[in-house]
């Protein structure tokens, strides 16, 4: 259940700023730099500590310095220009490579996939500038300002919808636990374009959303199994792979001596070795680490023999050796999740919360697709946008960022 009502009070909490992307990704409205700062990890509860958004080259918007001055050597070739405003192909550039910095790509990821997520890359960084540049005039249309006042309102706001709220002080507090400046912080949400996107697009929300607890109800009911946790424990494991780097290693040889090591250990463990020590200096799986900690884990998520013996064992037991076919384990288990049921009272307002800002995305979507049919845009010769062709195959999906991404103990 607290999984749920993390994942859902996340968006809850969110503020909604719209922050612009391509046309295949939609538009996203996310937190603004305060919510973010606020928020807790949907499974653990725990303070996360995202990075920030800075603005120290922060330029006035619809101005050529917020996209990049006209084009006037191979450094700034020109890219689009949107309205007279020019983007070039640095500042795109520069877009992508902190997209790249932010993705935990694989050591072993192929160059040319690689360039492929560059490319996909380059046109969403270059359709969210676009977009950009159509907010930011309609922002000065609009003459919003942002002032102080206006940015403490919303810390206020954004604290008072904590669990447990939170004050100005408790937030100022948060804010310099993680090294940073409150004066600072107060500073780039004042010049940033998220609070400017926001009131923007709260005229174009107002008198057009209406989400009931009958709409609620219907949401609920049909998706049940969302609100649904099952069964989950948490497991420590020691790995002992068999040694078959050697060609000339007889593999049955191999398998006995993993066996033997495997028994050796199980037999300190019982005499009161520490676990986590001993997985630490004798693990094969990347888990080693942290002792051997795999985490929370449902049914079907780990191979057969060890998922049974891991639901099998009470908090605190220690396995016999398991074999899989990845070599042979010794498992401890330290917690358990018994299933549960969120009831829809218990998720009614998160649901609310959750579809007005779908019909809010929805809204800003259709906005900024007006903005852009009637906007001039033009681009250099032989750079004109072409629709992708359908791909001949599922593209590979892109990395994420998991515990223990080669832990191949757990199935894939």
């Amino acid at each position: 259940m607290k999984s749920y009502l993390f994942r859902f009070r996340n968006l809850a909490y969110a503020v909604m700023f719209v922050v612009v992307c391509s046309l295949a990704a939609g538009v996203d409205i996310s937190p603004s730099e305060a919510d973010r700062t606020l928020q807790k990890d949907h499974k653990t509860g725990t303070q996360v500590n995202p990075p920030t958004e800075t603005n120290a080259n922060a330029a006035e918007p619809n101005t050529p310095a917020a996209y990049g001055a006209r084009a006037t050597g191979p450094e700034t070739r020109l890219a689009v220009t949107v309205n007279g405003v020019d983007i070039n192909e640095a500042s795109v550039d520069a877009e992508v490579a902190l997209q790249l910095g932010k993705m935990k790509m694989p050591a072993e990821m192929p160059p040319q996939i690689i360039e492929q997520y560059k490319r996909q890359m380059r046109q969403k960084a270059l359709e969210k500038m676009i977009v950009e540049v159509l907010l930011d005039e309609e922002v000065k249309k609009a003459k919003i300002v942002i002032t102080e006042e206006g940015v403490i309102a919303h810390l206020k706001e954004s604290g008072s919808r904590q669990q447990p709220p939170l004050s100005l002080e408790d937030i100022k507090a948060l804010i310099e636990a993680r090294g940073q400046s409150f004066e600072e912080v107060k500073k780039q949400i004042q010049t940033g374009k998220g609070m400017r996107y926001q009131k923007l697009m709260e005229a174009q929300w107002a008198g057009k959303i209406n989400v009931t607890e009958g709409d609620a109800q219907k949401y609920y009911s049909e998706n049940k199994k969302r609100f649904e946790t099952p069964e989950q424990v948490r497991a420590s494991h020691i790995l002992i792979k068999p040694g078959t780097a050697d060609p000339n290693t007889d593999p049955n040889e191999a398998k006995a001596r993993a066996k033997a090591k495997a028994e050796e250990l199980l037999k300190q463990i019982k005499a009161g070795a520490d676990f986590a020590t001993l997985a630490k200096a004798n693990s094969g799986c990347p888990s080693a680490a942290k002792g051997g900690d795999l985490g929370f884990f449902g049914k079907g998520r780990m191979v057969p023999a060890f998922e049974k013996t891991a639901f099998e064992l009470k908090v605190g037991q220690v396995s016999d050796i398991v074999e899989t076919r990845f070599g042979y384990h010794i498992i401890r288990v330290t917690d358990h999740k018994d299933p549960d049921v969120v009831t829809f009272e218990q998720a009614k307002d998160d649901i609310i919360n959750r579809l007005t800002q779908e019909k809010q995305r929805e809204l800003a979507k259709q906005y900024i697709e007006s903005l852009k049919a009637q906007a001039k845009i033009v681009y250099p010769a032989g750079k004109e946008p072409k629709k992708p062709a359908p791909p001949a195959r599922k593209p590979p999906p892109a990395p994420k960022a998991v515990a223990d991404p080669n832990d191949k103990t757990v199935k894939k």
